[in-house]
């Protein structure tokens, strides 16, 4: 039995989750943005009182590196790496595209033709995307993508298409394709990683503990902030 601390900080939730053979024995969440640097120390050592109370070893970490929130996906790993170096276990690299869209293959009705394309808002008309089909082939890798009429053409034109995720809201009248599926709230948590990482553990694949960076897509460009008065 594998033992897994999940950690995601990949957006606006912030949330880990100690799992086992699929199982969630604990599990810590909050919902409201900015509160990650806050509260992910706590959430962590709640997993690892869990595992101290019940006699356990912890397996690995598991993390998700991106994309999304630059600030999150930093905070999120430098715990990660911390704690997996303390511990001395290995390290295991999430994918929050590839999460959300496994999510959605365990929560949504689905005949398991359709193709998943998780959105993260990326600003403007910009998202953070990807295609997978049921088998999560990647159709389309990774990438920043700004939203334009034929975007995903090649998709549609094929069949159902799943839009799903914060950055999606603002396609709908940009893709009105029929074979467009819109799923709302979707919101991913360290829950929804089991599934992948603990496949990942079996086929040992750890990323570098001192040397795994974010999967950021783009580089961060500030902004100025608004004038109050």
């Amino acid at each position: 039995m594998a033992l897994l601390l999940n950690i995601d900080t990949s957006t606006d939730t912030c949330s880990t989750a100690l799992t086992a053979d699929g199982c969630i024995l604990t599990h810590f969440e909050d919902f409201k943005y900015h509160n990650h640097a806050a509260l992910l120390s706590g959430m962590i050592k709640g997993c690892l009182d869990y595992v101290k109370e019940h006699d356990l070893k912890l397996d690995a970490i598991a993390v998700v590196t991106g994309p999304g929130s630059y600030t999150g996906l930093r905070i999120g790993l430098s715990e990660a790496k911390g704690l997996a170096y303390s511990l001395g276990v290995p390290m295991i690299g999430v994918n929050t595209l590839e999460m959300m869209a496994v999510k959605v293959m365990f929560e949504a009705d689905i005949c398991g033709t359709e193709l998943f394309a998780p959105m993260i808002d990326a600003r403007r008309m910009e998202v953070y995307t990807a295609v997978y089909d049921m088998s999560l082939n990647e159709l389309l890798p990774p990438r920043p993508l700004v939203i334009e009429p034929d975007s995903y053409s090649e998709f549609l034109e094929r069949g159902k298409v799943l839009f799903f995720g914060n950055g999606s809201g603002k396609t709908r009248e940009i893709l009105t394709s029929s074979n467009a599926v819109y799923i709302d709230d979707i919101m991913p948590t360290a829950a929804d990683m089991v599934a992948l990482s603990e496949r990942a553990y079996a086929r040992k694949e750890f990323i570098d503990t001192a040397y795994s960076t974010p999967m950021y897509l783009k580089e961060f460009q500030a902004t100025k902030p608004k004038k109050l008065f």
